[in-house]
């Protein structure tokens, strides 16, 4: 992708973001071919020390960027990084509401250095009662509806996975490439939001839609009642899991002839499938029984020749070896900051044939604080004072 014009060269994005929200949006942009500028303190984005759950969130979602070091307290860091807004098109940050103001770098003095500039904040909650509340994934996951359906009855459960950060940066690129063909039909700039409540929500719409069409309550997903017959982590031989699905009535024929069960497809009381979705306390408990005498690699197979859905369970470490994401180019390099090689997902799209990886390794701190600046057009006698008086790095 080196030598190749991506979709987003020429636009320049400067990056007031930490941890998972606002670099995952700029990840997005990132990659398209967008220069990205990550903003950080002179001590380091502390996104980059992260230990436990948080390990990760530094080189997944900050490769392709650079990065400029400085002190915004200081009137000449505040006064460089002005001068570097002036060039940009866009302006994302994803701090406390009030923070960019409070800095002097809002949307207000944004919009008089550059009167076109698209200025994304990605936020807990999108303007309301809940705008100025403190917001994290777990905090919305409470709230809004998706930890209630993903633990059991009177467990709720955060996902497995920062779902509504990455998913509301997801929105927050997708308002901004809105916004960038806006502007060039109407040559104007706008304020952009996303929200981590507002996404959160947007994801549990189809269970909110559910009571409005059924007028029941939607159930936690451990204890819903499947819209197919057939749609179970099955457990096989030698303490191993398969999930296996038949999600049509001829799905279930091909079940049951792959894996031999001739009398079940003889049963006329599960001939349709939501026969056989009032029948599983019936012949659930045939089926498991039966499924436990085959092996893994068995009950994959059969799936795999008949198109049946089926999926192993896997663990997040063992998709470095995945055969698809290694022979389909879906991982990209880049090195951690003791020097270790090893790969993240790219995204998760296809353009003309085309992937988009690696162009820029994750960047040290203040890797292109001088490039940056220099770019800006700030005089470069006073840059190198400012990197002697440690307002850069």
């Amino acid at each position: 992708m080196t030598n190749t014009r991506l979709p987003l060269s020429g636009i320049r994005v400067a990056e007031f973001t930490h941890m998972v929200m606002g670099p995952s949006c700029g990840l997005i942009l990132a990659d398209l071919g967008a220069e990205v500028i990550h903003i950080e303190g002179v001590e380091g984005d502390a996104t980059r020390t992260l230990r436990g759950s948080g390990a990760g969130y530094w080189p997944t979602y900050n490769r392709n960027k650079k990065s400029l070091a400085v002190n915004l307290k200081d009137p000449r860091g505040l006064s460089a990084v002005s001068a570097l807004i002036a060039t940009c098109d866009v302006v994302t940050e994803n701090f406390r509401p009030g923070t960019m103001d409070k800095l002097g770098l809002g949307y207000e003095h944004a919009k008089a250095l550059k009167p076109d500039i698209l200025y994304c904040s990605m936020k807990g909650f999108l303007p309301g009662p809940y705008e100025h509340r403190v917001a994290l994934d777990e905090v919305v996951q409470m709230m809004g509806g998706l930890a209630y359906m993903t633990g059991p009855v009177g467990k709720p459960l955060r996902a497995g996975a920062s779902v509504n950060d990455v998913m509301g940066g997801m929105f927050a690129a997708i308002a901004i490439l809105a916004a960038l063909r806006e502007r060039d039909q109407t040559g104007q700039g706008q304020y952009l939001q996303s929200g981590l409540f507002e996404n959160n929500v947007f994801l549990v719409g189809q269970h909110m839609a559910q009571f409005a069409v059924t007028g029941k309550p939607a159930s936690p997903m451990p204890n819903r009642i499947s819209a197919w017959a057939v749609y179970d982590v099955f457990d096989v031989a030698n303490e191993e899991r398969v999930f296996v699905a038949a999600v049509s009535d001829a799905q279930w024929k091909v079940f049951c002839d792959v894996f031999g069960f001739p009398d079940l497809l003889a049963d006329a009381s599960l001939a349709t499938n939501n026969q056989r979705v009032g029948a599983r306390e019936k012949f659930m408990p045939v089926l498991r029984e039966r499924m436990l005498t085959l092996a893994k690699d068995e009950v994959m197979s059969r799936c795999e020749k008949a198109g049946l859905p089926y999926a192993p369970i896997a663990k997040p470490h063992e998709l470095f070896d995945d055969p698809h994401l290694r022979e389909s180019d879906g991982l990209a390099p880049v090195t951690l900051d003791d020097g270790t090689k090893t790969e993240v997902p790219k995204l998760p799209i296809v353009m003309d044939d085309r992937r988009f990886g690696t162009r820029l390794d994750l960047p040290s701190i203040g890797a292109h604080s001088r490039e940056v600046l220099a770019a800006a057009g700030v005089n470069a006698d006073v840059v190198e004072q400012m990197l002697r008086d440690g307002v850069i790095r």
